[in-house]
């Protein structure tokens, strides 16, 4: 039997032989990655040097393209020096850090989408009362929160919960470092983690989904009941978000059903690609999908303007 103390790495046991194709996954993890880092950094440039984008919605969209990063940077060089190499181990220390970075960043992802659902609601639901409700000060602190909590949460779950048990193994079945595998492994008591963990679910992320279910169906009814120039104004402010939210639900959703159940009969490739489904595609989706209409405000700012 192992315990925390003689483990000094984790196998990821996900990686297979791929012979001279892992220089193909190499050239299509660094395309992905360069295309998020660009995409991601130029729209925080464009919004920081415009200040017809110093609103509170473009303020939150700027976050949300930092976190983008952000995750991104916690998976994306890991994953090309895994392809690269024949041993796929990964320090315990490094494993933790990992698993930090990445559920940090779903954190503050979801928290990003719940707060801009509020925010469209506030827009389209009391549009006259919208800049006296949404403030500078009111936004600077929902930021703080966004990141403040899932870092202090995330904190306590990796590094107080997970990084005490005694584990009776090693081998982590995935590609990149996850913290319920690694709660797997655990041959002591995990009541504590899974008490916090339906704790955390029935509270904290609970309330994000009520929230963001709650200013949806009020945006629906204004729709219902409004103008078609109501309509038109929340479709299009609503539609990236929405597209941006479910992208992001099926995504972790894929994670979370992989994780809980065993998917041993799909093939291993499928496996890893749902896997990393959640981390890869949401850094790219958001660019595309808000970068659009942030191209399309300015272009109307300017011929306002001009």
């Amino acid at each position: 039997m192992m315990n925390s103390t003689e483990v000094s790495h984790f196998t990821l046991g996900a990686y297979f032989d791929t012979g001279l194709f892992k220089y193909l996954y190499f050239l299509i993890i660094l395309t992905v990655y360069i295309a998020i880092i660009c995409a991601n950094l130029f729209l925080i440039v464009v919004i920081c040097l415009n200040r017809s984008l110093h609103e509170p919605m473009y303020l939150l969209l700027c976050s949300l393209f930092v976190n983008e990063l952000y995750g991104s940077t916690g998976l994306f060089p890991f994953l090309l020096v895994q392809i690269l190499s024949d041993i796929h181990t990964v320090s315990v220390p490094f494993c933790f850090l990992q698993i930090f970075c990445l559920y940090s960043y779903g954190g503050v992802e979801f928290f990003t989408l719940a707060i801009m659902s509020y925010d469209r609601y506030l827009a389209i639901c009391y549009p006259l009362q919208y800049n006296t409700r949404m403030t500078s000060n009111k936004v600077t602190m929902l930021t703080s929160l966004i990141w403040f909590y899932p870092f202090l949460s995330n904190i306590f779950i990796v590094y107080c919960l997970t990084a005490s048990l005694q584990l009776c193994g090693n081998n982590i079945n995935k590609v990149y470092c996850d913290n319920y595998y690694i709660v797997k492994l655990a041959c002591s008591n995990t009541t504590v983690n899974n008490v916090f963990g339906l704790v955390h679910m029935f509270t904290v992320i609970f309330s994000l989904i009520m929230l963001i279910l709650y200013t949806y169906m009020r945006i629906l009814k204004v729709c219902f009941s409004g103008s078609k120039q109501t309509r038109q104004k929340a479709v299009s402010t609503c539609t990236p978000h929405l597209a941006s939210l479910l992208n992001f639900s099926f995504g972790c959703f894929f994670e979370i059903v992989q994780s809980r159940f065993n998917l041993n009969s799909l093939p291993n490739i499928l496996r890893i690609v749902l896997s990393l489904y959640w981390l890869t595609c949401q850094p790219l989706v958001n660019p595309l999908l808000y970068g659009l209409k942030i191209f399309l405000v300015l272009w109307q700012y300017k011929v306002c303007v001009g």
